[in-house]
């Protein structure tokens, strides 16, 4: 890999760091963890006490497929019913470095 390429992953996990430092989950209020790649779209409640992941979702577990702020909408609302299932009202969002916008704020819309 080449030295851009090494600088490019560093500020990366910079900008996550600067954002989870703010946030914390619980078992009642679990981080809603959101990874994003050219081609697919993750999501994973996480109680950040326990070290655990609650639930996940992703774009392979959604049936309709269409342009991808309509797959991250519905993977939002995937999360958001097996949230419902745990018992779980609300969820602190992380972004992780990527801005909150197109795919990552559908998945919060949703």
């Amino acid at each position: 890999m080449s030295l851009a390429g090494v600088k490019k992953y560093q500020n990366a996990s910079l900008r996550a760091k600067r954002t989870r430092a703010r946030i914390h989950g619980t078992a009642q209020c679990p981080r809603l963890s959101v990874k994003r790649s050219l081609k697919h779209i993750y999501a994973q409640l996480i109680d950040d006490d326990a070290g655990k992941t609650l639930a996940c979702a992703s774009d392979s577990d959604v049936e309709k497929k269409g342009k991808p702020l309509e797959v991250a909408k519905e993977v939002g609302m995937l999360i958001a019913k097996k949230s419902e299932s745990l018992g779980i009202k609300k969820a602190i969002f992380d972004r992780g470095s990527y801005r909150y916008h197109g795919c990552v704020a559908a998945i919060a819309d949703g």
